[in-house]
This record gives C-alpha cells, sequence and structure tokens, in this order.
C-alpha cells in the first residue's frame, strides 16, 4: 500500500516546508484542490518539481475535474503531476477525455466517487488503469469504518482493481486498510498539523510496512 500526504489550505512556504518533512516516507505528495484553487497549476511547478527532487515520491494534483477533461488534464501533466483526480459525478465524456489524457501522457486518473451512489459507480467502473478513491467529505465528517467500508465497496465492485480511500484515515485504521488491499490511503491533517510532521508520516508508515 502506497501512503499519500494531502497538503492543503496553506501557503506555499508551508506547502514547501511540509514537502521536505514528509518527503522521506510518503510514497505520494497530494497538491490539494484549496491550493490549486488559490494559486492555479502553473503556479505550483515549483512544488512539483520539489516533489520530483525526493527519491521515488509521486505528486498527485487534486484538481477535481468536471469539465474540459483533455485541457485539464493536459495541463496538470504538463505541471508535473503524476496523478490527477476527476469527479466520478462528471460526465462519461469527460472521464473518458480525462483516462485517455493520462494513458497518452502516462499518469494515473483518479476517481473521487464522493457522492457516488452505487448505480453510477456502476456505470463508470470500467476505467481499468485508474484508481478509484472512496471519499468521505470534510463537512461530511469521518462517520464510516473505512476497512469495513473498503471490505463492501470490493464486494460489490470486484472489476475495481486499484482502489484509494481518504477522508479522516486514522494511523491504527492503515494495516487493515492495507491487508483489505487498498493501493492507496491517503492522510492529511493527522500528518501535516503533528507537532513534528517528520515523525508522524514516518510512524503512518511504519503503520503498516
Amino acid at each position: 500500500m502506497k501512503l499519500q500526504v494531502a497538503i492543503d489550505r496553506v501557503d506555499i512556504p508551508r506547502a514547501e516546508a511540509i514537502i521536505d518533512a514528509v518527503g522521506a516516507d510518503a510514497d505520494v505528495i497530494e497538491i490539494g484542490t484549496s491550493l490549486v484553487k488559490e494559486f492555479g497549476m502553473k503556479a505550483l511547478t515549483g512544488l512539483t518539481e520539489r516533489v520530483k527532487a525526493q527519491e521515488n515520491t509521486a505528486i498527485l494534483g487534486d484538481i477535481k475535474t468536471c469539465d474540459e477533461g483533455k485541457y485539464e488534464f493536459d495541463l496538470g501533466y504538463d505541471c508535473g503531476f503524476d496523478y490527477l483526480t476527476v469527479m466520478g459525478s462528471s460526465s462519461m465524456g469527460t472521464l473518458q477525455a480525462c483516462y485517455d489524457s493520462a494513458q497518452n501522457q502516462n499518469g494515473v486518473m483518479m476517481i473521487d466517487l464522493l457522492e457516488c451512489d452505487e448505480e453510477r459507480i456502476a456505470n463508470i467502473a470500467d476505467f481499468e488503469d485508474a484508481v478509484y478513491c472512496l471519499h468521505t467529505s470534510v463537512d461530511s465528517g469521518a462517520t464510516v469504518d473505512p476497512v469495513d467500508q473498503v471490505a463492501a465497496f470490493q464486494q460489490r465492485f470486484p472489476q475495481i482493481k486499484h482502489i484509494a480511500i481518504a477522508g479522516g484515515i486514522k494511523r491504527e485504521q492503515l494495516r487493515g486498510l492495507a491487508e483489505q488491499g487498498v493501493e492507496i490511503a491517503i492522510m492529511g491533517s493527522a500528518i501535516t498539523k503533528a507537532d513534528d510532521i517528520a515523525a508522524a508520516c514516518k510512524a503512518s508508515k511504519q503503520a503498516f510496512a
């Protein structure tokens, strides 16, 4: 399982400091939606370059594409991102355009399943190389047991092989998620708001390694 650390609601210097702190242990560093909206993708190329300077660390842009799929994904990959997100509620045309962009540019499409019901997921479950992200929103709160959530999802959608999960993930839940076969566990403030960010990241990685 990969550990993804999400950086949100900070300024650029703080984002740089967090990247430096978690780079040794995070498998994926996420530049969150708030940074993308506040600064714009082109202005974040310094962050993508900073992540790529870390050995074996990928970078995700949580751009939450809803439309203009080819334009936004091509731009994101050009700006140095390895993973980009598209909302599962987007049209099939947008999802296909994002998937084609990812395939053409050797990137990865992550589909954010926020507020997608089972019928919708069934309709979009055929993107073989995409990562499907089970996502409990910040506004909704982390009310679901993530291990049980993943198990139920796998039973319902066995054709989906690449699963990520986000939303209030706790360190003690990571081993269970790894044992369940989750590909990416996404943690945010549990690491980035810790008194010692580097130590919190290392401890999280060691919790399932």
